[in-house]
């Protein structure tokens, strides 16, 4: 296969027909062989599964897994992903709010410019715009990834996916995360449409605090992994530094008849704080170490399969 395009879906019942017509008619027009369609149902409530299976005998590309519960987008990617025999991984929701026609060219730009991703740009209404705009700009800021709409979406290399971490609702954070672990990304501008069936999952003020939470577990992750001694070490050093200060200033009021026990205490943890930092920082080194040795066996095993 050539691509294997990973379909999450939550109750999204009435569009499982339209998006198997919208796939069945690009592979016609550029007479397309070699892709398949893996609809992931992540614990559907509204028979999204059954109607997949049921209409799944009538378009051979499809193939249809199920989760028994709802388990997140990103835990319906990586299901798909078991299973994907692609060389390049299309990420494409079930909502139908993007062309599967953008995919084909996505694809062909990867192969032009060498990028190992790339992330479409969204063109048309989008109800979370400013939302977006404020995600998007965050995430430049921490991770300095050169493109400008992360949350769409996503063609890329199939090796990126079994590289990048990727825990629960770190979906939104393939890009960054392919950034940061040294792969190339790009973007092309892509067609947003309305939705015509169904509701958004992701609605609600509770979804910011959600997103700038993983957003910055992100950044402490990706930041341990790549330099825990400076992480680390940079903390303790300005403890024990404080601690210094403070020590300083207690021998200064010692020496002029004003001694003040608490000033030593607090010496006495700003240092033990410090050394303990310390250990963190030596400690996330030995394992910073062996994750580095893990991904050098898994590349290999890569490059022998």
């Amino acid at each position: 296969m050539k691509v294997s395009v990973i379909v999450p879906a939550y109750n999204e019942r009435e569009n499982v027909l339209p998006l198997y017509e919208e796939f069945k008619e690009l592979f016609k027009r550029h007479g397309i062989d070699d892709w398949e369609v893996i609809y992931v149902d992540d614990g559907s409530t509204d028979g999204t599964y059954e109607e997949a299976v049921r209409l799944a005998p009538r378009y051979p590309f499809v193939r249809v897994l199920k989760h028994g519960r709802n388990l997140g987008k990103t835990a319906a990617i990586l299901t798909g992903f078991g299973v994907a025999r692609g060389k390049y991984i299309a990420i494409y929701d079930a909502d139908l709010q993007f062309k599967a026609e953008d995919i084909l060219r996505m694809v062909r730009e990867m192969e032009e410019k060498g990028y190992d991703l790339i992330t479409g740009k969204k063109v048309g209404k989008y109800e979370k715009a400013f939302v977006s705009k404020v995600y998007n700009t965050l995430n430049r800021w921490l991770f300095g990834v050169p493109v400008s709409d992360m949350n769409s979406m996503k063609v890329m290399r199939r090796e990126v996916l079994e590289d990048i971490p990727l825990r629960k609702e770190w979906h939104r954070y393939m890009v960054a995360l392919a950034w940061i672990y040294g792969y190339s990304v790009g973007e092309t501008e892509i067609t947003l449409r309305p939705r015509k069936f169904g509701v958004s999952k992701y609605r609600g003020i509770g979804r910011v605090f959600v997103g700038v939470a993983d957003l910055l577990a992100v950044w402490l992750y990706t930041t341990f992994i790549r330099k825990p001694l400076l992480t680390f070490g940079s903390v303790g050093l300005l403890l024990w530094i404080a601690g210094l200060i403070v020590g300083g200033v207690g021998v200064a009021l010692r020496l002029a008849g004003h001694g003040y026990r608490p000033i030593l205490f607090l010496v006495v943890l700003l240092l033990i704080m410090g050394t303990i930092f310390w250990v963190l920082a030596l400690l996330g080194e030995v394992v910073a170490s062996v994750y580095d040795e893990v991904r050098k066996l898994r590349r290999i095993v890569r490059a022998r399969r």
